[in-house]
């Protein structure tokens, strides 16, 4: 289950571009909370807080957003980065409450990697998701899956019916056993490969 992250923040009087750059001369960065049908709350947090709570699982965290006296119960949305001294600009924060889902992209996690023949051997292995887009309960948000590759070998792909998901958590893809990851072979098995054709050719 997702790990709740406590924050504290304060409101921004005011909105727009002019605004924002100032909190962000200030040491801070804007955000936004929004939906829940309620109206979209203008905050910005103390930036040394917030990058000490930034971390690979973001968007799987649930944050506790403390606001005066009111907290907010929300995930995250959208994180925008400034592409030039890649840190955090700007923030989208959604509230959830009740029975409220969401659609998060979860990390996947490869366990067992010693375990695998095909590895052991030289393969390689080419992850197709890094991660995968799921739907969830906002109290139920998995902070990343699972993929065991014991016994996997060269050659094997590894589709979604083998991630470990937690009961109620749903892909969006649902047409079809898509693939995560392969084992591929070594180059040095493919050369040889080739030759034993090229042999019996």
């Amino acid at each position: 289950m997702a790990k709740t992250v406590a924050l504290s923040a304060q409101l921004r009087e005011a909105a727009g571009k002019g605004a924002a750059r100032r909190e962000r001369r200030e040491g801070r960065i804007p955000a936004v909370i929004y939906g829940d049908k309620q109206e979209p709350v203008s905050i910005s947090f103390e930036r040394v807080e917030f990058e000490r709570k930034l971390d690979s699982h973001f968007f799987t965290h649930l944050f506790e957003i403390t606001v005066g006296e009111t907290v907010h119960t929300v995930v995250a949305r959208d994180l925008q980065m400034d592409p030039v001294r890649d840190f955090p600009i700007h923030v989208d924060l959604l509230r959830v409450t009740g029975d409220a889902v969401v659609t998060i992209n979860v990390p996947v996690e490869f366990l067992n990697a010693d375990k695998a023949p095909g590895l052991k051997r030289g393969g390689v292995l080419n992850i197709v998701r890094h991660e995968v887009e799921m739907k969830a309960l906002w109290n139920n948000i998995p902070e990343k899956v699972t993929v065991d590759l014991t016994g996997a070998n060269v050659g094997d792909s590894i589709h979604f019916s083998a991630v470990v998901v937690p009961r109620g958590v749903t892909p969006t893809i649902t047409d079809r056993d898509f693939t995560i990851a392969t084992i591929a072979a070594p180059s040095a098995l493919k050369s040889e490969e080739n030759a034993e054709g090229g042999e019996a050719a």
